[in-house]
Formats: C-alpha cells, sequence, structure tokens
C-alpha cells in the first residue's frame, strides 16, 4: 500500500492523447477544487494540489468525450489520459450524398442569392446556375435541367416541401426556358441528383427541394431593371410576421430592335409576374408560411406557313406550418394548388388550336421527432389530386386521379461516425400499389471526409398525354437508383466523384397504337467535381465533368438506343474573381454530340462572361455575355433534318439592382 503525506501538496502530471496524437490545450484538474492546468504542445501537464485521500481528475476537450478517474491523490503522478473522440450527435449529421447545397438551408451555407445570380451564364436563373454543376446535361434547345440521362419531366421542384406542377415558364419550340423563380425568395437550395429520402416522390431522376427565407425583420423596398425586365417589389415587417410582394415585367421587345436575330417573332416574349407571401412566427414553436404566384406569358412567331401563338397562365400557392407539439415532436402540415392553362393558336398547321388545362391540390402531413443523440425519425402522407383536360381540334380527353403516399424515415448513427439512413415510401395510384425502399450508408471518418452507398427505388406517373393514349393501362414507371459518393473537403477545396446506376422499369411503349408499361432503359455513368480557393484568396475555381452512357427503349423507340437528349460528356469550368469593388466571371461550357436518326450533331461549347460592380451598398450592376467568341451551336436536328440552332449566337445582359430602404441591394426585389 503507497502512503502519501496528506499535509502537503502533490504534485499531478501526466499526458493527454487521442490514442494516436497527442492533445495541445486540454484542460486538467481536480473536480472541487480551483487546481489544474492546460496542456502544453507535446499534451503534457503538471501542476499541484493539496487535495486529499480520493480525488477526481478531470480533462475536457473540444470534440471529445470528457475523461474522469478517481484514485488515491498520490496515484496520480506521471498517468497517462486516453481521451475518445465525442460521437456525432444524428441532428449534426450532414450527408452530401449525390446533394449539392445553396444558400441558408439547415446544415449548409455554401452559396447565397447573389451567388446563384453571378453564376455562369445564369442571367439570375436558378436552373441555368445547376447547369453548372456535374449530372446535369446541356439541352440547348429549352434550357430545362436534365440530369444523369433521365428527361427533363424526371427532376421535380418543391417550394417548402411542397410540390410545383409547372417549374418553369413557357416558350417557342426551340427557344430556352427559364425557371420560374428567383433565387431572392429562397433561403436554402438543395439539388438532389438521386438517392433522396423517401419524403419526396414523383421524380424517377432527381429533385430540387427550396426553403423561402423566414420573417423579415425590417422593412424593404427595391427596384431593378434591365433590358429585358423590369421588378419592383418590397416587405412590410410586423413584430413576428412580414407581408411582402414582387411585381415583375419581361419582355424580349426593346432587345429584338437591339439586337438581330433568326427567328421571326410577330409577337415578342413577354412575361407578367406577381408575387406575394406572408410568414408569421408564433412564440418560437410554430411557424407560418404562405406564397402565392402568378405568371402571364404571351409569345408568337412565324413559322413556314403559319403564325403560333403561344399563351400561358401559370398560378402557384401554398401554404405551409410547422409546429412544435411537446415531447421533442414537430409536426408539418401543408398545401398546394398548382394551375396551368395553355392555349395555342397554329400548333402545328395553320389554323389548329390547341387548349390544355393542368391542375394538381398537394396535401401533405408529417410528423418528426429526435428521439437521442443516435436516432431521428420522421413518417408522412400525402395525397396528390390531379386532374388534366385537353383539346386539340377533334382529339379530346379528360383525366382525374390522385396519388396517395405514406412514408417512414430513420436515421441512426450505428456506431460513432457510421450512420444508416433507411426510408420506405409506398404509393398507390388506382389499383397499383408501389412499395419503394431506399436506404443511405455512410461513413464519415471527419469533418473532410466522407463516404456513402446509396441504393432505393424511386416512381414517376406518366405524362398526361400517354395516361390519356394509354386508356388507364400505364401504371406507374419506377427507377433503381446505386450511387458511390466519395467527398474530401479541407480548407480551401471540395473533391467529389460520385459513380452511379439506375434502371428503369415500366417506361411507356407505343405499342399497336397505345403506350404499355413495357418501357425500360439504364442509365450509368460518374460525375466529379472539383472546387477550389488555394491559387489566390480571391480566386474560386470549380471543375465539373460528367460522364453518362444512357440506352432506353420507349415511347416510339423501336429498339434500345441513346436518348437524343443525352450527351455521353459534359465539361463545364468556372472562375469567379473579386478585386475591389468589382467581380469577374467565366464559364467554359462543353458537351459531346447527341445522337440522332439522321448523325450526330457537332459538339457544343460556349465560353460565358459576366462582371457585377458594387456601385455602393444600396445598388448593384451586373453584365453579361453568353458565348463570346459567336460559336453557332446545332442543338438538334427537326422532322425535316434541318439543324436546330439558337435564335442568336450571343446573348448581352445588364441589369441594375436598387435597395431603397435597406442598407442592401441584395435584399431587393423577391423580397
Amino acid at each position: 500500500m503507497t502512503a502519501c503525506n496528506l499535509a502537503a501538496q502533490t504534485t499531478v502530471s501526466g499526458t493527454v492523447s487521442d490514442g494516436k496524437e497527442p492533445l495541445a490545450g486540454a484542460n486538467v484538474f481536480i473536480i472541487g477544487t480551483i487546481d489544474g492546468c492546460l496542456t502544453d504542445s507535446l499534451g503534457r501537464f503538471s501542476f499541484t494540489t493539496s487535495a486529499e485521500n480520493q480525488s477526481t481528475i478531470k480533462a475536457t476537450f473540444i470534440g471529445y468525450e470528457d475523461y474522469m478517474l478517481t484514485t488515491d491523490i498520490c496515484q496520480l503522478s506521471d498517468i497517462h489520459i486516453r481521451m475518445k473522440e465525442q460521437a456525432t450527435t444524428i441532428n449534426e449529421v450532414v450527408v452530401t450524398a449525390s446533394t449539392f447545397s445553396f444558400g441558408k438551408s439547415e446544415n449548409f451555407k455554401t452559396m447565397d442569392a447573389l451567388d446563384v445570380v453571378m453564376s455562369g451564364n445564369s442571367c439570375g436563373d436558378i436552373v441555368a446556375a445547376l447547369q453548372t454543376l456535374p449530372g446535369t446535361q446541356t439541352v440547348g434547345e429549352n434550357g430545362k435541367l436534365y440530369v444523369r440521362g433521365g428527361e427533363s419531366e424526371e427532376c421535380q421542384t418543391f417550394v417548402n416541401g411542397m410540390h410545383v406542377l409547372v417549374p418553369y415558364s413557357t416558350n417557342t419550340e426551340n427557344t430556352a426556358v427559364r425557371g420560374r423563380f428567383s433565387p431572392f425568395l429562397f433561403k436554402g437550395i438543395n439539388f438532389s441528383l438521386g438517392g433522396y429520402s423517401g419524403e419526396y416522390g414523383q421524380a424517377l431522376s432527381s429533385v430540387l427541394p427550396v426553403e423561402t427565407t423566414d420573417a423579415a425583420t425590417t422593412d424593404k423596398f427595391g427596384v431593378s431593371a434591365s433590358l429585358v425586365d423590369w421588378n419592383i417589389g418590397g416587405t412590410k415587417a410586423y413584430k413576428s410576421s412580414s407581408l411582402s410582394f414582387n411585381a415583375a415585367l419581361t419582355s424580349m421587345a426593346l432587345y429584338n430592335k437591339l439586337f438581330t436575330e433568326r427567328y421571326d417573332f410577330n409577337r415578342p416574349y413577354r412575361k407578367f409576374s406577381g408575387e406575394m407571401q406572408y410568414k408569421k412566427d408564433f412564440n418560437y414553436s410554430s411557424i407560418l408560411k404562405s406564397y402565392v404566384g402568378y405568371d402571364l406569358t404571351t409569345v408568337g412567331q412565324h413559322i413556314d406557313n403559319r403564325n403560333l401563338s403561344l399563351k400561358e397562365h401559370n398560378i402557384y400557392a401554398n401554404v405551409t406550418l410547422k409546429s412544435a407539439i411537446g415531447r421533442g415532436y414537430t409536426l408539418f402540415t401543408g398545401i398546394a394548388n398548382s394551375s396551368v392553362l395553355n392555349d395555342i393558336d397554329d400548333a402545328r398547321i395553320a389554323g389548329d388550336h390547341y387548349h390544355n388545362f393542368r391542375n394538381e391540390v398537394h396535401l401533405k402531413a408529417e410528423i418528426r421527432k429526435v428521439c437521442s443523440n443516435t436516432l431521428k425519425i420522421s413518417a408522412g402522407i400525402e395525397d396528390y389530386i390531379r386532374n388534366s383536360t385537353m383539346k386539340y381540334d377533334a382529339y379530346h380527353y379528360q383525366l382525374d386521379y390522385n396519388i396517395l403516399a405514406a412514408h417512414v424515415d430513420a436515421q441512426w448513427r450505428v456506431i460513432p461516425r457510421v450512420f444508416l439512413n433507411m426510408s420506405a415510401r409506398s404509393e398507390l395510384m388506382r389499383t397499383n400499389l408501389l412499395m419503394m425502399p431506399r436506404a443511405t450508408l455512410s461513413y464519415i471518418h471527419n469533418k473532410h471526409l466522407q463516404a456513402s452507398l446509396v441504393v432505393g427505388r424511386y416512381s414517376q406517373t406518366a405524362q398526361d398525354d400517354y395516361l390519356a393514349q394509354s386508356q388507364s393501362s400505364l401504371n406507374q414507371s419506377t427507377a433503381d437508383h446505386t450511387i458511390l459518393s466519395l467527398q474530401y473537403k479541407s480548407q480551401s477545396s471540395l473533391l467529389r466523384i460520385e459513380p452511379y446506376y439506375k434502371k428503369y422499369h415500366h417506361l411507356p411503349l407505343l405499342e399497336n397504337g397505345l403506350y404499355q408499361p413495357n418501357g425500360h432503359g439504364t442509365s450509368k455513368g460518374v460525375d466529379v467535381f472539383f472546387e477550389d480557393h488555394s491559387l489566390n484568396k480571391h480566386l474560386t475555381t470549380t471543375l465539373s465533368y460528367s460522364f453518362n452512357d444512357s440506352k432506353r427503349l420507349y415511347l416510339d423507340f423501336a429498339e434500345m438506343q441513346t436518348p437524343d437528349y443525352a450527351s455521353r460528356h459534359n465539361l463545364r469550368l468556372t472562375a469567379k474573381y473579386s478585386v475591389g469593388k468589382f467581380i469577374v466571371g467565366m464559364t467554359e461550357s462543353y458537351a459531346s454530340g447527341r445522337h440522332f436518326p439522321i448523325g450526330t450533331t457537332p459538339y457544343y461549347n460556349s465560353v460565358d462572361m459576366n462582371v457585377t460592380f458594387l456601385a455602393s451598398p444600396k445598388v448593384i450592376i451586373y453584365s453579361s455575355l453568353n458565348n463570346i467568341f459567336g460559336r453557332t451551336n446545332i442543338f438538334r436536328f427537326d422532322a425535316k433534318s434541318n439543324p436546330v440552332v439558337p435564335s442568336r449566337d450571343r446573348f448581352f445582359y445588364i441589369g441594375i439592382f436598387v435597395s431603397l430602404k435597406n442598407n442592401k441591394a441584395y435584399d431587393i426585389s423577391n423580397f
């Protein structure tokens, strides 16, 4: 038995490590006294104490579990303390597999609305900005999102968790469209290229969930103007709520007079947009958000011997409520309505008329709970109620159907650094019941390195035209996703590599004049994304490369073939440099040729440049020039084997954003 002098000072000494490296700056002390010290650069500590008999030594260090040992005081000489890394709680887990996030979403802060505006050739369009990411493919004749070999309809948009039926503005054939929503609406944009959780349905390839900003705390008012659009918007802030509005007019009339084009527009493209939002916080336990937006779009084009005339009304509205209901439970409820009305004269031949009305009501309820530091669960139900009417001369149809869905999602920390997300989604359409399991296994080694394996099944209803012509024989199409995601993030760079494989089932296939659910296909490839800030503190560069091998037998295909919208190679290089009050950006975009029955198009290439001038805290001037070298890109071939090219090779944009009742131009129009 060891004896010690209880009346004298005792020296406590030793080292602190994590088993591999010494921990410098760890706090070591005797509980109940003020005796202690911090470890040095080698993890060593030494101090004296007058504590007697049994005492408890404690060591603390950020990111590690507290260490405590109770023993005789004279046993605390030259001891070695080994600390265990603190396990990440389930609320701190950020799995980035196949997802790119922008803005202030729940777990990310990588890009804000102004960055989206200044991204490459976006001209303030979210859809164009997202096309600089890997996994997306260049389809210049319509400008929509095509992801990993899937067609544009396979990517679906959700605002505050609620589905948007038609997220694009309309335009004439072979002319790029824009997204309906401004980036200034949102605090969070999460673009998932595949492998999303059970919460999201009716999307075969990808989802774009966006989250609107919270209630404003100050009044705002601002205007913006350019050669093609004019905006006025503002917000009135109250004690715990805010009311916002925005009005915008987009018109190509002035631009068409200043710059020549190839197509004969007898009525220039015009769009009037109006939006309102109301948001209210209820004692920090409940948040109510509502949004309504309306677009009226008109355009006319002379094609051969007909005068195509197009008019579209598009209205979208939603209301959501998120409430804490006690015992750690959170309840989410929402309702959304989408209505789209299209009227087209001389749609195919002179004198014809096309009329289409589509409507969707989306109802959703979900309950969420963080059960512990290792388990988080959610469960929800929803209903998509849809109807559609189409009339084209003597042909017409009326569709009414709904899709009932339910999902359960569990996120579990299996062991420290290993996380498993398991979900199951079921959907019922008519008498067809689908069960869709999904899982993501992630290893998060540290804040720099993570790896994930994603598998799951996803479904989507065929487009209304195919449903009507199938005489109700079409079941939902499905796609099985398998994705391996590897990501390394340092202080100045990010590298992500993702090979993937998708297998399609029950695609609509035209057989004997009717669409049947007998189509199938595969899409496989690899996406690479690299972002770097190390070359210069003012310079950010990115590289996005996608390889895709896609083959399908669907629609009117006679055999398995590569869809004409899919290009095998897509490469984008971007650079953004800040100097003084100027921000200069450049983008190089390349896509290999696309295959058509008469041949393959030449490769696509465009070099774009933009300059932003921060004239004052309240004024921003933005300008861009797309395709600065004037290359005539051939997008596709039409039914007569003629090459389809853009209406103009270059597009110049200049706009001014002015804040009239705030100190930041970033907070002006579009709330």
